[in-house]
């Protein structure tokens, strides 16, 4: 506790106060532009930031970090661009809720739920920087494999109306994902060089969503009246609150563990709480047409795993995301060894960083939460206006991804995949799932089978992939019960289905 509280000292000096605002701006800002996002920014700042004291340039780093997380789900909602990969999940229903007048209160569960996770998340930080040595690496490649396997398999719930719509578009984002040659070999690269590293998800997440909405909106603008989206009431209500509470709190239960982990990061985590929300939620109809859980877990979910990441990169010097490989360079610049002596041996630092973190938290709230009314009026530019700067934005953040003018041909490409989807009532979620997921699970399949030298047995070796298995098994028994007992059901969905691709 006392260092906890000479930790507070430190963040809460006049300097250090002044670098962790700076860091929450500038990081709200590069997390609007799709993109460019906190790893590449902390990256040009580190010349910078080795002119400053260790302690001002942690903090500044860390306020960038969790300021990027949160302005990613700005654009998600009001533009439907994300911002960042850990931001798709977001514009899902977030884009709805702001079509219908009600972005404030998006923006708003969005502020709040970061808050919230943050705040949580930071606390398990204090108790368990500690105590952590190296339980976080304790699950090898097999156990990795299975609790991807589980997302991948749980995606099946929010598949759409239409399974076979649904999975035709999880089969198309999983052949996105082949793309590259992470095996060595070349996959549907076509002798292009530029394709070696596979398609970055940012670009095809900009492209689905911001480009695909794009030209939706371009081919109907003369068959209706151009209309100014409405931007509603400024604050949420008890009922946006009641239904807000608890996707915040289990979307940080999603969070925190995941960024913790190794090849973990914060997509698979908001996936899950997406599709949590969807299965508990008292209101599933209202989901894919601007439900407000859809927004508060997922968000909840990806900064709970921005605090997760910080604590193997604290404990055993081990970055989990790019943002944290970026972090870490900046620590051992300045001389400074991370790993399970660092706790020991700069306590000072350690401490002031997981103070700052609350009062970047905070900073975030309250920059953030009076703007929303504010950023909410962008919807009430006209829509030619508004969306050429989408699609000058978006081209710019995927030519920033690899300086390339091959990724905007990609994204042109792939904006049109997205106006097909929107025209036949093909569901976006799972194609961005499978990009997601794909070259991990591969990854970590390649990885355990490597090391058991194609022993297949290695991938139920371990205690949770054994877990993950039976529980895969149990969803299983019980959708098939589920299905047995609503045949009816089945062929009227089918039935509708039908007649709806008719009308369109």
């Amino acid at each position: 506790m006392d260092l906890l509280l000479s930790g507070f000292q430190a963040a809460l000096t006049p300097e250090n106060l002044l670098f962790a605002t700076l860091g929450v701006l500038l990081g709200t800002a590069v997390g609007v532009l799709p993109g460019i996002g906190p790893a590449m920014t902390l990256a040009l700042l580190l010349p910078v930031a080795l002119t400053m004291g260790p302690d001002s340039a942690i903090i500044m780093f860390a306020g960038i970090y969790y300021g990027g997380m949160y302005g990613g789900s700005t654009t998600s909602i009001l533009l439907n661009t994300p911002g960042e990969s850990s931001s798709v999940v977001t514009a899902i229903e977030g884009n709805k809720m702001a079509k219908s007048g009600r972005a404030a209160q998006a923006l708003a569960t969005a502020a709040i739920g970061s808050f919230v996770a943050g705040t949580i998340g930071t606390v398990l930080l204090w108790v368990l920087v500690p105590t952590v040595a190296d339980v976080v690496v304790k699950l090898g490649a097999p156990s990795y494999f299975a609790i991807m396997l589980l997302a991948l398999f749980a995606v099946s719930a929010v598949l759409g109306s239409s399974k076979l719509r649904g999975f035709i578009a999880l089969f198309l984002g999983l052949a996105i994902g082949l793309v590259g040659t992470t095996t060595g070999q070349a996959r549907l690269t076509f002798d292009q060089p530029l394709l070696a590293d596979g398609i970055d998800i940012v670009v095809v997440a900009v492209a689905i969503f911001a480009i695909g909405e794009a030209l939706w909106v371009a081919a109907h603008l003369r068959r209706k009246p151009l209309d100014v989206i409405p931007v509603g009431q400024p604050w949420m209500s008890k009922t946006d609150w009641g239904r807000s509470w608890k996707p915040w709190l289990r979307g940080t239960a999603f969070g925190f563990p995941f960024g913790a982990l190794p090849a973990g990061g914060a997509e698979v985590p908001t996936v899950l709480s997406y599709i949590t929300e969807k299965k508990l939620s008292k209101h599933p109809e209202e989901f894919g047409k601007g439900a407000i859980e859809g927004v508060a877990g997922p968000e909840a979910a990806n900064n709970a795993s921005a605090a997760g990441t910080l604590l193997p990169l604290l404990t055993l010097g081990l970055p989990t995301t790019a943002t944290a490989a970026i972090i870490l360079v900046a620590i051992t610049s300045f001389g400074i060894q991370p790993g399970p002596l660092l706790l020991e041996n700069e306590p000072d630092l350690v401490w002031a960083l997981l103070a700052s973190l609350i009062v970047a938290n905070t900073l975030l709230l309250v920059i953030n939460l009076p703007m929303a009314p504010l950023w909410a009026k962008i919807l009430q530019i006209p829509r030619p206006y508004l969306y050429a700067g989408i699609l000058f934005f978006a081209s710019l953040g995927a030519y920033t991804v690899n300086f390339q003018a091959f990724d905007v041909a990609l994204l042109l490409v792939f904006g049109v995949l997205g106006l097909a989807m929107r025209r036949f009532g093909v569901p976006v979620l799972p194609l961005i799932v499978g990009v997601i997921l794909g070259p991990k699970i591969e990854e970590q399949l390649t990885q355990a089978l490597a090391l058991s030298q194609g022993d297949v047995s290695t991938l139920w070796g371990e205690p949770v992939a054994v877990v993950v298995y039976a529980v895969m098994a149990l969803l299983l028994v019980a959708m098939g019960v589920r299905g047995i007992r609503r045949p009816d059901a089945a062929t009227e969905d089918t039935t509708e289905n039908t007649e709806e691709l008719v009308n369109r």
